[in-house]
């Protein structure tokens, strides 16, 4: 199998990693050269022509707008308690009020710096120029140099922002026209525009490709830009178009505004209208939600949205791009790339960057077939943690009826494209019915892929001395004091008023810290209707109100778009606990960040049980909260204040183990890699098998003929012996131990005795059956052959003689497994048994070293409609229960499932028909040994076996183990045969009641 790096990777996100700002900028507008602007500076706190931010839409009464930071940091200002009321000019930088505090060194002269101050800038990158002044900041080192600060977001990008402007509008919002601000031209004359980083992208995706850089030569980005595109004319989309791939390896997809604010606002994110965002975090809408929530029309747009993604994707794609779909804006998007001609066999993964629920949650949806079955049509579904990935194979076993396994779904049939219903729908299934009248289901993988940080690269931004130079300054400001820091957005989700809340009862209940912590809250940039359905205006005011003194205030809230990025590594640097209380998340990489900042004090993390980032085991050294116990939090956060230098350095390395082991880099290379696994995998299950040529036996003949030696591989079961599976016949093996489930024919029988006698023959039946039973007799009657039982648990040396006592001269059973733990079985019987009582029919057969579980027996008429209920039924329970004991045993004791049509097996895991063979086939295994019966000659067509150059081996497999079908055709001197009737990558095919014909056509060859 090829590396993902050899293949170009088709990145789609709903937001692409860079836009398309309309105004002039430095470098100039492409082709047009503009005078550069002079170098901004920060201005003063008096600065007089500052932009007015807007208004809220909406306000309560009694609940002002949070303001961004507290009087008692301000430059001269009263130290007074601050008013909750949002001044009317926004707030500058307020960091840039600490560089009062600090004194110059004596006979040194303060160094100033210039930066464009986030407050000031628009969409256009357009300031004031009244505002333009010059910032002293003093030095705290006569060696200390200045570099000009960065602008912080969300996702860690070194960009300029809009300031508060972002925050109270949505991100469809920023996408409406704004008339001469936004620099549109009514006459459609020529525009202005330069490429500037896109504050809207998924920054934790950007990272994490910017840091396999090496690894993905060759990558497209496909997404919007996240801002009014109504306006651009063709002229400029087209131009837009050529330079965003030229020199940012992009492209567009262009959307009317109308369209995407519907899907976005109404459908994904927005508070007041928003669907998937609460059903994907647990929070089922009220009341006045419920319209949007149960009977949104907005769907449409959001397929709509999904097409035109589609659309640019088929227009883009070449043979071999593997295809990466990211996030639940996106959810329609594989299964509509799937259904297109172009891309219907095209690698395609796609990733959940936040949770995924549990089926009570997600069956709440209107449109749920819909969104499960595009999500279906990947080859891969990734998710950040275990229950994520268990939560989705739950849902679509129970809503779409379709078999969930541990390692993926079954899907049944062809993949729909998604729709609304009508006449779309009816249409795809006439034109597929024509096309193809009959097409098989196909495998879809489910994995765990947790997203990391870019360890190195956040390594070389601490060691920025703008980083030093505030964390010196943060600790003059704050010295005597405890800091907790918490980043989190204002909406409900985010728990923010839980752990304010939470800070309020420490205080109340502990007294002797109050003047002493300080909660520093970084609020990340949102919409006012989320700030006020969060709810933190009113408790931050009475917090303020009852600790705050002259010169203290227990909480003070930054806005994300007034801290530079080395600001806010300087707070994670001199915390002394970093504080997450989301009440539903997927992975959170701030914390992640706090852990690699803390490599010198090593303090505590408090950390919410309902993250991602809680389930893995090396973040199981923070201190786990939940939100909604208010005593709980507190407790923590003192336990968190008050512990041993000893305890916090043991934590903190458990944590950091974990942070510099699930890199960024490990993220998407271990995706991709198994994202290119898969779809090879599932490609030769698609295989047509009318494709595969039936064997030809007049081709082979000569070459069994002419070989000195013959390695022969048969399946047991399903090739030689079509076992009666019948409920009588399970009731009589199961009391006497006796029938036709444990008696080989006797025609088998015959047959392999006349392959055996011949002495350039080697023998070996493969089977999933117990050494008791059927491979006993078989034995005792042919001692000459080999026996792999169990699915290679045992293996059974070949004879040399044709003793009547399989276990003399040589021959014995050798356990693979001798050395492997075997607790899991009493727990896992027991599992079954609860199933089997809730499964009629149904019965647990217990093995030496597996179990197997027999969920369905014909009780009735195949055509009957009884029998597909209860079959369906039966397929259920086996699914839960194969759920079950995976998620359970599955990773404690290693184990895997076997999945069949009427049963599913549980065993060891790394032991199969396709290990076992190996073993035999390497150089003093049993095929080589002679106290196996081996001849003793090797060549390396058979895994290392030595002959002279006269000499030819034949290595002949015939069954319908994949695996071992794939493995053997590695061998030069190898003819693989499929008796499964399924896509395959043997060299032949053929039916399994022919196979014993075949055999008795060679034995007959001398």
């Amino acid at each position: 199998m090829s590396s993902f790096r050899n293949h170009r990777v088709i990145i789609a996100s709903l937001f692409l990693p860079t836009t398309a700002v309309l105004g002039e900028s430095s470098p100039p507008t492409p082709d047009h050269h503009v005078t550069p602007d002079s170098e901004p500076t920060v201005p003063q706190s008096n600065g007089g022509n500052q932009k007015q931010q807007p208004s809220y839409r909406q306000r309560q009464p009694g609940h002002l707008p949070l303001v961004s930071i507290v009087d008692d940091l301000r430059v001269g200002g009263s130290r007074a308690i601050t008013p909750l009321a949002s001044p009317q000019s926004d707030i500058p930088n307020p960091f840039t009020r600490f560089v009062n505090i600090a004194s110059p060194r004596p006979g040194t002269t303060p160094r100033s710096v210039s930066a464009r101050t986030p407050a000031l800038s628009n969409s256009n990158n357009e300031s004031s120029s009244d505002s333009n002044t010059s910032s002293q900041i003093p030095a705290l080192d006569r060696s200390f140099t200045l570099l000009r600060p960065r602008k912080f977001q969300t996702t860690h990008q070194d960009v300029q922002h809009s300031a508060r402007l972002q925050r109270k509008q949505s991100r469809s919002s920023s996408r409406r026209p704004k008339s001469v601000a936004r620099g549109s031209n009514p006459d459609g004359g020529y525009q202005p525009w330069h490429i500037s980083p896109n504050t809207h992208c998924n920054g934790g995706l950007k990272n994490a490709v910017d840091s396999a850089k090496g690894r993905l030569p060759r990558r497209l980005w496909v997404g919007t830009l996240g801002s009014s595109t109504d306006g651009f004319g063709s002229e400029m989309r087209t131009n837009i178009d050529k330079r965003m791939r030229d020199m940012c390896d992009s492209v567009p997809v262009w959307i009317p505004d109308g369209e995407f604010e519907s899907c976005y606002d109404e459908f994904c994110h927005q508070a007041s209208l928003f669907v998937l965002w609460p059903c994907l975090h647990y929070a089922v809408p009220d009341a006045p939600k419920t319209k949007y929530f149960y009977e949104s029309a907005s769907f449409k747009q959001y397929r709509s949205v999904n097409q035109r993604f589609a659309d640019v994707i088929v227009e883009n794609y070449h043979e071999g791009d593997i295809i990466w779909v990211n996030d639940y804006h996106l959810l329609l998007l594989p299964g509509l790339l799937r259904s297109h001609p172009k891309t219907a066999l095209a690698p395609i993964g796609f990733f959940l960057h936040v949770a995924f629920p549990s089926s009570e949650i997600f069956r709440c949806l209107s449109v749920r077939d819909s969104l499960l079955k595009g999500v279906l049509g990947a080859d891969l579904v990734g998710f950040q943690t275990a229950n994520y990935a268990r939560h989705f194979r739950q849902t679509v076993s129970r809503i779409l009826a379709y078999e969930s396994l541990p390692k993926g779904i079954q899907v049944e049939g062809p993949v729909a494209p998604v729709s609304t219903g009508g006449e779309a729908e009816n249409e795809w299934r006439e034109s597929a019915e024509g096309k193809k009248p009959k097409e098989k289901g196909r495998f879809v993988d489910v994995g765990v892929f947790p997203m990391g940080i870019d360890v190195n690269s956040l390594r070389e931004k601490k060691r920025n001395p703008e980083v030093d130079y505030w964390v010196q300054l943060l600790r003059q400001r704050y010295a005597g004091m405890k800091l907790i820091v918490g980043r989190d957005k204002l909406d409900e989700i985010q728990g923010v008023r839980h752990k304010i809340e939470a800070f309020e009862h420490f205080l109340k209940t502990n007294p002797e810290f109050q003047g002493k912590v300080v909660l520093i809250q970084v609020a990340l940039q949102t919409t006012e209707s989320n700030e006020l359905a969060g709810g933190v205006s009113d408790v931050v005011a009475r917090i303020n109100a009852a600790f705050s003194t002259l010169t203290y205030q227990p909480v003070v809230f930054l806005h994300v778009q007034e801290v530079t990025f080395s600001q806010y590594l300087a707070l994670l640097t001199v915390a002394d606990a970093f504080m997450v209380t989301s009440l539903r998340e997927g992975m959170a990489l701030r914390t992640h960040e706090y852990v690699e900042c803390q490599e010198e004090r090593k303090r505590a993390l408090i950390l919410s049980e309902f993250t991602g980032t809680y389930s893995y085991s090396g973040f199981r050294s923070c201190f786990a909260v939940n939100p909604y116990d208010t005593r709980g939090t507190a407790k923590a956060i003192y336990q968190a204040l008050t512990m041993s230098d000893e305890e916090a350095a043991s934590r903190w390395q458990d944590l950091h183990n974990h942070v510099v082991t699930q890199t960024a880099q490990t993220f998407v290379t271990s995706f991709l890699t198994r994202c290119l696994r898969a779809h090879t995998e599932h490609a030769s299950l698609s295989i047509d098998p009318s494709l595969v040529p039936p064997l030809d036996l007049p081709r082979l003949i000569p070459k069994y003929r002419h070989s000195t030696t013959r390695l022969v591989f048969v399946d047991l079961e399903g090739c030689l012996w079509v076992r009666d599976m019948s409920k009588s016949a399970m009731i009589e093996m199961m009391r006497t131990g006796k029938g036709p489930m444990v008696e080989p024919p006797e025609a088998t029988m015959r047959v392999l005795e006349k392959m055996a006698g011949d002495p350039k023959n080697e023998i070996w039946v493969l089977s999933g059956l117990p050494v008791k039973g059927a491979l006993e007799r078989l034995a005792q009657r042919v001692p000459s052959v080999g026996i792999v039982a169990e699915n290679g648990c045992f293996v059974k040396t070949r004879e040399i003689g044709n003793k009547s006592n399989g276990q003399s001269n040589g021959a014995r059973w050798i356990n693979m497994v001798a050395n492997l733990d075997f607790a899991w079985k009493v727990p896992c019987i027991e599992i079954l048994n609860y199933f089997t009582e809730r499964t009629p029919g149904s019965f647990v057969e217990e093995r030496a070293t597996s179990v197997v579980w027999r969920f369905w027996t014909v009780t009735s008429s195949p055509s009957s409609e009884a029998h597909h209920s209860d079959r369906s039924w039966a397929r259920r329970q086996a699914a839960e229960a194969q759920n079950h004991i995976f998620d359970s045993l599955g990773e404690r004791y290693g184990l895997r499932i076997i999945p069949g049509q009427n049963s599913f097996l549980v065993l060891p895991n790394n032991i199969s028909r396709s290990t076992a063979v190996g073993t035999i086939l390497h150089p003093g295994g049993p095929a080589c040994s002679p106290l196996g019966g081996g001849t003793g000659r090797t060549t390396s067509s058979t895994g290392g076996r030595v002959s002279s150059a006269e000499e030819s081996t034949l290595v002949l497999a015939i069954g319908g183990d994949e695996k071992l079908l794939r493995r053997l055709n590695e061998l030069d001197d190898a003819e693989t045969v499929s008796t499964s009737r399924r896509g395959t990558d043997a060299k032949w095919k053929l039916d399994p009641r022919e196979v014993q014909g075949v055999l008795e056509t060679l034995a007959q060859i001398r």
